[in-house]
């Protein structure tokens, strides 16, 4: 209608604000009739140009059915992740080409994206003058939720919470298309939706639809949009996948807006130029797989801390617990492990730590039906072995050849070719590995995840390659001979190595693993027969290793061997290069085979998790060899490599992929020239990860300089660059002055040892006045001079920077034992500097002596706001004096004093200051023994103060009486919003006092308790106050003994009183 004019834009905001369509059609009447005779007219035009009178019925039948479908929805607090997508830019290489696991494993389970996007603006536009996207595309990896995200947005659309504008929303699955050889898109919406009678508004564009092709990776067919003939006929019948490119391509349902979800490799199918938007759900994080497991283990929470503890002490499957579906796996594994640990059984005594095991315990779990039965009796083992074997074979059958085709859902046809008897699909086995889905016309089954189905078919090819005589991948059973079951585990390993998609990586794993001696203890007399693996185990080994690189070419594929020598409990190779990574004696052990063990700890090691040092033991081939591994540590240390320019056009064309996750990384002590500063520079200019980059002590030179100069001009990501002595001198300094003025990220630059002399330390000096970034560090180099540290007399040097420097933002010189004598010389700039912010001089051994020039300094100052004197030796005179010129001081707002052995003398004088300064938000007095009468002043202070927001007074001696005087203050006061009290002796007397407080005051948000001698009473005191009290988001009340009868009473009223407020216990 708006298209017609019969209503304005602001008519049109008011009819979609309404909830519900039937309001809507009546706000649309409503406006209509106060139209006059116009109105009848404008209305009769509507009818006949959109059949509205026929849409509105159809619309409400849909709603009704999808509300069946769906039923009431998902529970959107598990579910947040989903709400939020990560907006990217296309696939990455690894999406394109890897396995799901690989892709995990190789990103840690997070994306280096930024940027989000809400589920409701996930079809708007990003802008007021772009246009909403026509072809949206989600990408996942199996198990992550893909099929969830559909389901929630097909609920929050029928219930009207979302995309009011959308007429029909119309969810199809991949799976349901496979059924069908030929459609038109016409016949694809009756047979879809029978109650939608006029497809013709769907398809001519009448109504705005949204079309949703939920899991392109379950299709049979393969999209091929180069060779796929034009279509526009929406009544003409066409093959299925010809359908779908149309239809993508723009050629059939031109109005609609299409969504498509995929795992990546099938995403990769659709042409990047035709796709608007493409999103990625993002993976569990730290908090989420928690909650997850707690909610797993709902009834139980001593089990679920003991299984995220044992998965978290294992890097790799606690990465892989990003995606939900393995959560689950791993988690059901890892509990059925604890509950049974307490057998003598052997096998039950080793925690699971590789695939294969966590595996091979879910199967058992999954056989035995003994995992969170109510009330049955569990089958005796030889009993489950015998109705089991059968169509455990037959699943795994199934599973292989399925894989090697690519297929991963299953319809009856397909099953009763396998030789499986639907009728027998009820036991625990089944209901566990096997997914069924009625469909409309037909039934669908699917392995509950991608896992499960490679870990069966590497079962099935177990079992069979001991007997087979022809070629497994086979089907026909038509090939050259192969006896033996190492002919048949080397044919599988050489497929998987030959593969360009990783498609039979995991499943290579779970065959090495199933030969390990911990899996066959588990499975023996299940799947395997005791001892077994001992008569290939070893010549398993020696094959793989085989495998490994010998020329310096390391893939994904490689990679993978590494993993089955682990999956097959053979580390010795791997823990031979670890032990020399921690000792930082790589240099001249980085044989070929050695630098495969090394691309597959950078993946798994705990050693690479903090930083990735790979120092003094890199050449140009080693670092060539490894450059895909690289491309995912976070933190890359290759000091004094003796790297030359080449090796930066390497490191360049990593830095410069999508994949990059390199977020700090260290080149010092190398040998690179202007040129190998060029190939940096050029990356920077398209890199999005990088944030600190280290090249002292090499030669770039001032053309170097330049190059990295115009990078900033351009990059707004790095924050951190140390250029020290790289012979930059006058005019690299110049150049980078240059970059200063426009770059607004850059906080630290060291560029000492640079002989930029008086005129490069003056450009650059000029650059800081005039740009307005946020400099937090600006080391210079004057007259061949380091300032970058100042200790004792040397202090006096960073007179002239700080006086110079009008509007550098913060200044540290912590740790640098500046003493009395250097605060004066720094004292004397900082009153006559105008726009110094932050200063920091913390521990720096400034005493009572020093203090009266810093308070003399801030009497004048009129601009410092955060000022850190933290662990110093002020002690109660030095801190008096402070607080005298606090007095006068109306600009300060963060004053820290930690560690400096105040007592009750300071902080009352403290308290006198805060009842007449307006300026101060923040005071730091922790680990000081105020006591109970300095604190009694300090809340006097309270009650008249109307600035401070934030008190910290941690292990300060606090007791009853001091928390009493606090609590009084707490009534009063209305601008404290966060009170650290952690490490103090407040007891059951001041809980009870604060508790009261907590019901009057609104302001404060955090206030911490932890380690108090609160008591269980004390704690839930604590806890009810929080009934009327609504301010309160975060309180911490742990190292109270408050034990576990305590916390269900404490959990109990804050989920029914104030479920918002986080409470640490």
């Amino acid at each position: 209608m708006r298209k017609l004019d019969l209503l304005s834009a602001e008519e049109a905001g008011q009819v979609q604000e309404e909830s519900s369509l039937s309001e809507q059609v009546k706000a649309v009447m409503d406006l209509l009739a106060g139209k006059g005779s116009y109105a009848s007219q404008s209305l009769q035009t509507y009818i006949e140009t959109t059949n509205a009178c026929s849409i509105y019925p159809m619309v409400q039948k849909h709603l009704e059915s999808l509300q069946n479908r769906y039923g009431t929805g998902v529970e959107l607090g598990q579910l947040e992740r989903l709400t939020n997508l990560l907006l990217v830019e296309g696939l990455t290489d690894i999406q394109q080409k890897e396995h799901d696991v690989m892709q995990i494993e190789a990103t840690k389970g997070m994306r280096n994206v930024a940027k989000k996007i809400p589920l409701e603006k996930l079809f708007l536009p990003l802008s007021k003058v772009s246009i909403p996207p026509r072809i949206s595309v989600t990408v996942g990896v199996a198990g992550i939720g893909k099929s969830t995200l559909v389901k929630l947005f097909a609920c929050m659309w029928a219930k009207g919470e979302i995309n009011k504008d959308i007429i029909f929303v119309l969810p199809l699955t991949f799976r349901e298309l496979n059924t069908y050889e030929k459609l038109s898109a016409e016949r694809l919406i009756r047979s879809a939706f029978p109650h939608i009678t006029e497809p013709s508004f769907i398809s001519n564009g009448t109504a705005r639809i949204l079309l949703i092709l939920d899991g392109l990776d379950e299709f049979k067919t393969p999209l091929d949009f180069s060779n796929t003939v034009v279509c526009t006929d929406p009544k003409k019948e066409i093959q299925v996948d010809s359908l779908i490119t149309n239809i993508i391509r723009g050629n059939l349902f031109q109005e609609a807006s299409i969504w498509v979800t995929s795992r990546p490799t099938a995403a990769s199918q659709i042409p990047g130029g035709l796709v608007d938007r493409m999103t990625e759900i993002r993976g569990f994080g730290a908090v989420e797989i928690k909650d997850f497991f707690d909610q797993m283990f709902l009834e139980n929470k001593d089990l679920s801390s003991q299984v995220l503890g044992q998965i978290k002490a294992n890097r790799s499957l606690y990465t892989m617990c990003t995606v939900p579906a393995f959560c689950w796996i791993s988690g059901s594994s890892m509990g059925y492990f604890l509950k049974n640990s307490t057998d003598q059984s052997q096998e039950m005594t080793t925690v699971p730590k590789t695939l294969s095991e966590i595996y091979s315990y879910y199967f058992k779990m999954a056989l035995s039906s003994d995992w969170q039965e109510k009330q049955k009796e569990t089958p005796r083992i030889e009993q489950a072995i015998n109705n089991s074997k059968k169509i455990i074979g037959n699943l795994g059958r199934l599973a292989f050849y399925g894989l090697l085709k690519k297929k991963y859902v299953f319809y009856e046809q397909d099953m009763k070719a396998y030789g499986i008897d639907l009728s027998s699909l009820q036991g625990s086995l089944c209901n566990r590995m096997l997914l069924k889905e009625e469909m409309q016309f037909s039934t669908v089954y699917y392995f509950s995840h991608l896992t499960l189905q490679e870990f069966l078919a590497a079962t099935y090819y177990y079992a069979s390659a001991k007997r087979a005589i022809f070629d497994l991948f086979t089907e026909s059973g038509m090939s050259w001979p192969k006896f033996g079951f190492l002919n048949h585990f080397k044919n599988a390993v050489h497929r998987s190595l030959q593969s360009d998609d990783g498609q039979l990586d995991i499943f290579v794993r779970f065959l090495s693993g199933l030969l390990s001696p911990q899996v066959n203890k588990l499975l023996s007399g299940w799947l395997l027969m005791k001892d077994e693996h001992n008569s290939f185990r070893s010549h398993v080994i020696s094959f793989l290793q085989s495998c490994l690189n010998t020329d310096y070419v390391i893939s994904s594929r490689t990679v993978n061997v590494m993993q089955c020598l682990y999956e097959v409990q053979h580390m010795e190779l791997a823990k031979t290069v670890e032990e020399a990574m921690k000792n930082e004696s790589l240099a001249g052990m980085l044989t070929p085979v050695n630098c495969s063990a090394l691309a597959y700890l950078l993946q798994v090691s705990e050693v690479c998790m903090e930083e990735t040092n790979l120092s003094n033991c890199l050449t140009y081939n080693i670092c060539k060899s490894l450059l895909s591994q690289l491309l995912f540590c976070s933190n890359l240390r290759l000091d004094n490599n003796k790297f030359k320019d080449n090796v930066m056009e390497l490191l360049g064309s990593v830095l410069s992929v999508k994949d990059c996750q390199i977020q700090k990384m260290s080149l010092a002590e190398n040998q690179i020239s202007n040129k190998g500063a060029k190939a940096l520079a050029r990356s920077l200019m398209v890199n999005r990860s990088l944030t600190v980059l280290d090249l002292r002590s090499n030669a770039i030179g001032p053309t170097g300089a330049k190059a990295l100069a115009d990078a900033l001009k351009i990059n707004q990501v790095l924050l951190s660059l140390n250029l020290q002595n790289n012979v930059i001198k006058e005019d690299g300094a110049k150049f980078l002055a240059e970059a200063l003025l426009t770059n607004h990220k850059l906080t630290t630059l060291h560029l000492q040892k640079n002989s930029i002399g008086p005129q490069g330390a003056k450009k650059i000096a000029e650059a800081l006045k005039l740009a307005r970034f946020a400099m937090m560090n600006s080391l210079l180099t004057t007259q061949g001079e380091c300032i970058q540290c100042w200790a004792g007399t040397n202090a006096h040097r960073v007179v002239p920077v700080v006086t110079l420097c009008c509007v550098s933002l913060s200044f540290s010189l912590q740790s640098n034992s500046i003493s009395n004598t250097g605060v004066t010389a720094l004292i004397g700039a900082l009153r006559s500097n105008r726009g110094l912010i932050s200063l920091n001089l913390r521990e720096n051994s400034i005493s009572q002596e020093g203090a009266p020039e810093i308070a003399n300094a801030l009497r004048t100052n009129c601009t410092l706001r955060n000022l850190d004197l933290a662990a110093n030796l002020l002690y109660d005179e030095g801190v008096k004096a402070i607080a005298l010129a606090m007095r006068e001081n109306q600009a300060l707002m963060s004053l820290h004093l930690q560690w400096n052995f105040i007592q009750s003398k300071a902080a009352k004088a403290l308290a006198q200051a805060l009842h007449s300064n307006t300026s101060l938000t923040s005071l730091d007095l922790q680990e000081n023994a105020i006591g109970d009468e300095g604190m009694i002043a300090l809340a006097a202070a309270l009650k008249v103060n109307t600035t401070l927001t934030t008190l910290c007074l941690q292990v300060a001696s606090i007791g009853v009486s001091g928390a009493k005087a606090l609590a009084e203050a707490l009534v009063v006061n209305r601008t404290l919003t966060t009170l650290d009290l952690r490490g103090n002796s407040i007891g059951l007397a001041g809980a009870k006092a604060l508790a009261n407080a907590l019901k009057v005051n609104r302001s404060l948000r955090v206030l911490n308790l932890q380690e108090n001698s609160l008591g269980m009473d004390g704690a839930i005191c604590i806890a009810t106050a929080l009934t009327g009290n609504h301010g309160l988001t975060y309180v911490n009340l742990q190292g109270n003994r408050i034990g576990q009868s305590g916390a269900k009473v404490i959990a109990d009223a804050i989920r029914t009183n104030s479920p918002r407020c986080i409470v640490e216990m």
